[in-house]
């Protein structure tokens, strides 16, 4: 039997039930981010940011910056930045991969897919025809053809305001 390696998801494995600081808390700060950020964009109430075990390449993550543990408790300033930056997300995307289509949604807690149950976040995943083969569904390993480093830097260009 030949091996498949992915050893980028057993520290997912491994933390996703651990508290940590938020990465979306660490994100909205002032400072400036570190150059292993995946930090996008920081809006007023909002920021965009790679997400680091993406389900293909450029998916997006737009939360707001205020800890905010339910979708409920999103002001509708909030709601309307975060869905605003989503469509400037699509563009951007569209701008340096051009994909087919696109996933956009939010993951409500743990049972429904939520990675990070204590800040809601939306995610922005590019979609292109045949992008889903047998790595996902036999393998539980998905292929990324950039590092998300290289993914930053296009969309940090063709977001404009960095």
């Amino acid at each position: 039997m030949d091996q498949l390696w992915a050893p980028w998801r057993l520290e997912y494995i491994e933390s996703a039930d651990n508290d940590h600081a938020c990465v979306f808390c660490e994100a909205a700060s002032d400072l400036p981010p570190a150059a292993e950020s995946l930090l996008l964009h920081r809006a007023s109430s909002s920021v965009v940011m790679l997400n680091k075990f993406p389900y293909a390449p450029g998916h997006l993550l737009v939360a707001p910056r205020r800890h905010c543990g339910t979708f409920g408790e999103l002001s509708h300033d909030e709601a309307a930045e975060i869905h605003a930056l989503a469509a400037r997300g699509i563009d951007a995307l569209t701008a340096i991969s051009e994909p087919h289509g696109f996933n956009i949604g939010w993951n409500l807690g743990r049972t429904a897919g939520a990675g990070i149950v204590g800040h809601v976040h939306m995610h922005v995943v590019p979609r292109w025809t045949g992008d889903t083969n047998f790595m996902p569904l036999l393998a539980e390993t998905r292929v990324m053809p950039e590092h998300l480093s290289q993914t930053r830097t296009k969309l940090l260009e063709a977001w404009g305001d960095t």
